[in-house]
């Protein structure tokens, strides 16, 4: 019995899929994206490249190619995406923002819990590993 209640809790919980409400700080302000409310849930960095246009098209085709990833909105140099974990469906929010021709912004936050155990941080250096790989990164 102990073997079934390790395998049908996971199921179960992944009924309830944990979502969470939409932060209210999403979207460029002052031609930014808002800075982290805290480094427990949320991660934001700065990324120097060699075309912010060029950039954001190819974290977009990446995010769309990613599981569990869905790109909400995208216009004038902003991308919104979510980001679900596979086993619960935690809810993140990713922004990025081509916000000058040679820097791109990027902020990932969780929507539910004081702590994300660095999945954002981590989701963020897999998209700058992208940009590095497809050499649209400076250093």
């Amino acid at each position: 019995m102990p073997s079934f209640a390790l395998f049908a809790l996971p199921l179960v919980l992944a009924l309830f899929h944990w979502v969470g409400p939409v932060p209210d700080d999403l979207g460029v302000r002052g031609g930014h994206l808002s800075p982290c409310p805290g480094p427990a849930h949320c991660a934001r960095v700065d990324w120097t490249v060699t075309d912010s246009g060029a950039a954001l098209e190819s974290l977009t085709t990446l995010i769309e190619s990613t599981p569990q990833a869905e790109v909400i909105s995208r216009d004038d140099g902003y991308l919104h995406a979510t980001f679900s974990s596979r086993i619960f469906g935690f809810v993140d929010d990713v922004e990025l923002n081509a916000a000058d021709p040679e820097r791109l912004e990027a902020r990932s936050i969780s929507r539910l819990g004081d702590s994300d155990l660095g999945v954002n941080g981590q989701r963020l250096q897999v998209l700058a590993q992208a940009l590095d790989t497809q050499g649209l990164s400076q250093p």
